[in-house]
C-alpha cells in the first residue's frame, strides 16, 4: 500500500504540474499569465486578462488536478494521512510545475479540488465563504486565506478523520500567500477589477 501511495504522490505532482492557465491562454491567444497582470498563472489573473470563459476553463482544470488523484487514491484504499500527502503533491505541482520551469500559481483551486472528495458540504461552505468575502472586500487573496484557515474547522464538523490532511493543505495555501499577507497588512493589496477583453 505504501508503494501505491508513493506512486500516486508522483502522479499527483505530475498532474498538478500541467498549467491550465498557460495552456488556456495559449489556446485563446492571450498574454502569458506568468508575465502579465498579477504574474500569477491562475484563474483570477486569467479573468483579468481574458474574461470569464478562459477563466472558467482554468478554474475547472486546476480543480480537477486536485480532485482526480485524491479521489483515485481514496478508491484505492489509501489512508487519510497519505491522501493529505497526495493532495499536497498536486498543489506543489501547481505551485512548482516541472513542465513550466517551476513557475506556477498559488494552488488555491487545486487545493479546493483535492478537498472535494470529502464531500459537497465542505465544498459548498468553502465556495460560500470565498464568495461572501470577495463581495465584501474585493480581495481575492484575503478570501482565499480566510477560506483556507476555516476549512479544517468545517471539516471537523463534517468528517473529523480528514482534519489533519485538510489542515496540511490549508497551511500550504496560507504560506503560499505570504506576500499577499504582507500587502494586506500594509494596505497595498490590489482589489479585484474586472475588464472585458479587448
Amino acid at each position: 500500500m505504501i508503494a501505491t501511495a508513493v506512486l500516486m504522490t508522483l502522479v499527483a505532482y505530475l498532474l498538478g504540474s500541467v498549467s491550465s492557465a498557460v495552456i488556456v491562454c495559449q489556446l485563446f491567444g492571450l498574454p502569458d499569465p506568468r508575465l502579465h497582470g498579477s504574474g500569477n498563472p491562475g484563474a483570477t489573473n486569467v479573468l483579468r486578462l481574458g474574461g470569464k470563459g478562459p477563466a472558467a476553463l482554468v478554474m475547472a482544470g486546476d480543480v480537477l488536478k486536485g480532485t482526480i488523484p485524491v479521489w483515485g487514491s481514496f478508491f484505492l484504499g489509501i489512508d487519510a494521512i497519505w491522501l493529505g500527502v497526495i493532495a499536497i503533491a498536486a498543489c506543489l505541482g501547481h505551485i512548482f510545475p516541472i513542465f513550466f520551469r517551476f513557475r506556477g500559481g498559488k494552488g488555491v483551486a487545486t487545493a479546493f479540488g483535492a478537498m472535494m472528495p470529502i464531500g459537497l458540504t465542505l465544498g459548498g461552505l468553502q465556495i460560500l465563504t470565498w464568495i461572501l468575502l470577495v463581495m465584501a472586500t474585493r480581495l481575492s487573496s484575503l478570501a482565499a486565506i480566510v477560506t483556507a484557515a476555516l476549512s479544517p474547522l468545517y471539516t471537523w464538523f463534517i468528517k473529523p478523520a480528514y482534519v489533519i490532511p485538510v489542515a496540511m493543505l490549508a497551511t500550504l495555501i496560507i504560506i503560499r500567500h505570504k506576500d499577499n499577507l504582507r500587502r494586506l497588512w500594509n494596505g497595498t493589496e490590489p482589489r479585484m477589477r474586472f475588464r472585458k477583453p479587448k
